[in-house]
């Protein structure tokens, strides 16, 4: 067995941020802004804000609580380093952190160290908190989507008319629009906005529930009052931001709320994986590349290599995002009546990363559709590669049309089009369909406007005004209240 004579604390500088495991949602990808949310001072911060929020509806209500406790209070929601290392310690002797942190904000609110979390279970800033959160997480992707539809919308104009091979099976196919191509995915996302506004409306507050959700400690401390602890349940909703709370809950909000808030996500992710995935398909084409910077190096070893990075980074993180919902689904089903602490460390993990990954992933895509780079000329020879054997219908109508027989040109046609497909795939050749079909004495004796029928522009049916009435009568609509975001949104920069 090997030994390891090198300190690696020595080795990289002493640095103690290079000696842990740090997430690349956040360390990599992430904005700054989703990152923040889920970290450790906004969760702590929140839960300070809802135990002040407690404690004003309380004092409102009539318990004696006094105005330098809620002094105090407003002035100390935001932990510096040395209430962190107190939060700490409390905790590792304490082995609960609600409580850590319960006497830690007590230490710079003496004055409300007696009633802070008065009446509360821990789940009262656990689980209120995680609700803020989801809730604050859809308003930060909410305009990032409409960003990403905006800037999407903007390339299908541009494209809205510009022919291009379609495929089914990834077989050849008929002519389509890169355009109306585009609308595919911009329909997808805007499926995704109305999820995502829906998850985000859906979201109601746990409020004061108590340790079981019977409110029996609430009850106890206004002596019965059960209109005294329904106004309190009221008013902390309105104080923390929310139109309502859930009627009944356990010790916590139920966990299929998790379920309903992530589904959306996922499917996002299988709206940001097929668009990933066409682009890099269009990349191996060479018909329209994402973005390549000057510098930017496609393969250590082949120089040549434009490897569409972005696009392959859009489908890895949209995997992981659609299978974190899994995880809320497993936990919603496994809960045990009243609560059970199995889904703790789970949402942990699954809640931030299913945010973060999702924010990476609107940025991501905002910056590909900002720098999408289209080739006509190879579009342009693609199709006339296939397009012969498209325009054999044509042909034949134009046949009939001056007299023919419908079955007669049928058959040569046929006959010319397994001669060209042999030159094309067994000896490698050019499509000669055309020219076989001008050359051969059947079709030249109806002087037929070949050319002309070889326009690409015929072929494309109602795709450019499908593209317009597409965008006038959906997206238009759809993207109206987040004018502000859209045009106040900067260009989209990769961290790496």
């Amino acid at each position: 067995m090997s030994t390891i004579t090198t300190n690696p604390f020595t080795a990289s500088g002493g640095d103690p941020a290079f000696q842990t495991y740090q997430t690349p949602l956040a360390s990599r990808y992430a904005s700054k802004e989703m990152a923040h949310l889920f970290s450790p001072a906004m969760r702590f911060h929140t839960w300070r804000k809802l135990w002040l929020n407690l404690a004003i509806a309380e004092k409102e209500l009539g318990l004696p609580i006094s105005d330098e406790a809620i002094k105090e209070m407003k002035e100390n929601l935001s932990l510096d380093a040395a209430q962190f290392a107190v939060a700490a310690q409390e905790e590792k002797k304490r082995r609960h952190d609600v409580m850590a942190h319960v006497h830690t904000f007590g230490t710079v609110a003496p004055s409300a160290a007696g009633i802070i979390h008065l009446g509360a279970t821990s789940c009262y800033v656990t689980d209120n908190a995680d609700l803020i959160f989801l809730r604050d997480a859809y308003d930060l992707l909410l305009p990032k989507l409409a960003t990403v539809i905006s800037r999407l919308t903007s390339f299908a104009e541009q494209y809205r008319d510009l022919p291009t091979l379609g495929f089914t099976h990834f077989q050849p196919a008929q002519l389509t629009t890169v355009g109306k191509r585009a609308t595919l995915w911009i329909q997808e996302l805007l499926w995704d906005l109305r999820n995502f506004q829906r998850a985000r409306d859906d979201l109601g507050f746990r409020g004061v529930k108590g340790t079981t959700g019977t409110q029996a400690s609430f009850l106890s401390l206004f002596d019965g009052d059960h209109e005294k602890v329904k106004a309190l349940d009221k008013r902390v909703t309105e104080l923390s931001g929310f139109s309502y709370a859930y009627p009944v809950s356990s010790q916590t909000y139920s966990r299929k709320i998790d379920a309903d808030a992530l589904a959306p996500l996922a499917s996002f992710g299988a709206t940001a994986h097929k668009l990933g995935n066409d682009i890099r398909l269009l990349a191996h084409l060479k018909e329209v590349e994402e973005p390549f910077e000057k510098d930017q190096i496609g393969s250590s070893a082949m120089a040549y290599k434009r490897n569409p990075m972005r696009s392959e980074r859009v489908c890895s993180l949209a995997r992981h995002l659609m299978v974190l919902q899994q995880n809320a689904l497993m936990t919603a089903a496994t809960q045990w009546f009243e609560r059970t602490l199995d889904d703790s460390a789970n949402r942990r993990v699954t809640l931030p990363e299913a945010f973060l990954t999702a924010d990476i992933l609107l940025t991501t895509l905002q910056n590909i559709c900002e720098g999408l780079v289209v080739y006509p000329k190879v579009i342009a020879r693609r199709i006339s590669e296939e397009l012969p054997f498209m325009a054999t219908e044509n042909v034949i109508m134009a046949v009939v049309k001056k007299g023919g027989d419908r079955q007669e040109a049928h058959e040569k046609i046929r006959v010319l089009s397994h001669e060209a497909a042999a030159v094309v795939k067994q000896e490698g050749k050019s499509n000669d369909l055309i020219a076989r079909i001008k050359g051969d004495p059947y079709f030249a004796k109806y002087d037929l406007a070949i050319d002309e029928l070889l326009d690409a522009r015929h072929y494309i049916g109602r795709a450019p005004e499908q593209v317009d009435e597409f965008i006038e009568g959906s997206v238009r609509p759809a993207l109206a209240s987040w004018k502000n975001s859209i045009e106040n949104a900067q260009k989209a920069e990769l961290n790496v």
